[in-house]
């Protein structure tokens, strides 16, 4: 018997396609305009979606879509723990 549960899709910010929500990493704002990389994707706050790819993620910060997306300066840290975030994944 199967499921046909609904996955959740997300767009990235950088390249405009939809992904499924576990594709992806979301970026989140609280309200005191703190920027944070979300990795269970429940905090709450204004959230931004970016592609688990290296590219995807240096798009973002090129083109300061994160910025936009949040209305906040986006620290040099978040764009690294996003990397790192993704090289990790794709040693497991």
């Amino acid at each position: 018997m199967t499921t046909n549960r609904k996955i959740p899709l997300r767009k990235c910010i950088a390249t405009g396609e939809m992904l499924p929500k576990k594709a992806m990493i979301r970026v989140v704002r609280s309200k005191e305009g703190e920027v944070s990389v979300d990795v269970t994707g429940k905090r709450s706050g204004r959230g931004a979606y970016v592609s688990k790819s290296e590219e995807a993620v240096n798009l973002a910060r090129k083109k300061n879509i994160l910025e936009r997306q949040l209305e906040a300066k986006i620290p040099d840290e978040i764009y690294e723990q996003l990397i790192t975030l993704i090289r990790r994944e794709s040693i497991l």
